[in-house]
């Protein structure tokens, strides 16, 4: 990045420091496929940057970016012809997420070959959105940065879908279990993906379908996410409601238990909220994921 002298920024009533700045221009430089509004979107997130309603002050971060670039501080993605940018068009629940006439009931290696299929036309993306919205507990939301979706494949048919998206920004547990201190977080937590959503369809009864996966996606996601955003993550998280599921599917696939979380949520200035406590399961991608996740110098790997 440029060896410009960073000064502070104030925009709309707010300070930006030399460091946050720097903090723009890494996430800038690690996220180079996402557009200015995704990158918006994202700073926010990392800046904490909110109204008193609680949603992200984008126009400002655009702003504020727009002039960092000015300054030559940061480069922008060119800008994207506009195409009713805003929010997200509603899924809409038809006829091609019907269950089928009968359940597809077998073992797992009478459906081999399984195969994750990544969903990135719109056609498959909006398809992938109506499953999840219809037959997840928690339906569908619109992730922030990056992220990648998965159709889980074999020649029967779809038997489910998962996401992986942005880690969570701050759980003590896990933060301290990789070593991290506060610096090395900001810095590097892009490294680790959160799956947000794993669903394997109600008609779908393949015992130990759902661990297989997991495997696979082990072995894959990587790859797939370096195709998508061009870098590749070291670490995998998920949260686990204990009253809803056991989490036997991230354990016989080798995901390691942590703890719970407090059930406190993000808490901001003047903000905060409470949530269910869930289990904390992550598993490695890479033997040293420890040296990526607590370097000084991770974008040179």
């Amino acid at each position: 990045m440029t060896q410009k002298k960073i000064t502070p920024i104030c925009q709309s009533g707010r300070e930006i420091t030399p460091q946050q700045i720097e903090e723009i221009q890494e996430t800038i430089d690690m996220f180079r496929r996402l557009s200015r509004s995704e990158l918006a979107k994202t700073i926010c997130e990392h800046l904490e940057w909110y109204t008193p309603s609680g949603s992200q002050k984008v126009e400002a971060c655009t702003k504020l970016l727009e002039r960092l670039e000015e300054r030559k501080l940061i480069k922008l993605p060119k800008k994207r012809p506009s195409s009713k940018s805003g929010p997200e068009t509603p899924v809409t629940i038809t006829e091609k997420t019907d269950p089928p006439p009968e359940d597809i009931v077998a073992k797992l290696k009478a459906l081999a070959p399984i195969n994750l299929y990544v969903a990135k036309e719109k056609e498959d993306s909006d398809l992938w959105k109506e499953y999840v919205m219809r037959y997840h507990y928690l339906g569908y939301k619109k992730p922030f940065g990056c992220y990648i979706r998965y159709f889980i494949k074999c020649d029967r048919g779809i038997l489910g879908a998962a996401l992986f998206s942005g880690s969570s920004k701050s759980i003590g547990l896990r933060d301290r279990w990789i070593g991290w201190t506060l610096n090395h977080r900001l810095r590097n937590h892009g490294w680790v993906i959160n799956n947000s959503r794993f669903l394997i369809f109600p008609w779908v009864k393949v015992p130990y379908l759902a661990s297989h996966v997991l495997g696979k996606i082990a072995r894959q996601v990587a790859r797939d996410w370096e195709d998508l955003w061009d870098y590749q993550p070291v670490l995998m998280e998920t949260f686990v409601d204990p009253r809803k599921f056991q989490a036997t599917c991230y354990r016989a696939a080798n995901w390691e238990y942590l703890g719970i979380t407090t059930g406190e949520g993000h808490v901001r200035k003047d903000r905060g909220y409470r949530t269910t406590p869930k289990k904390i399961y992550v598993k490695p991608l890479i033997k040293n994921f420890r040296d990526i996740l607590c370097s000084d110098e991770i974008a040179g790997w």
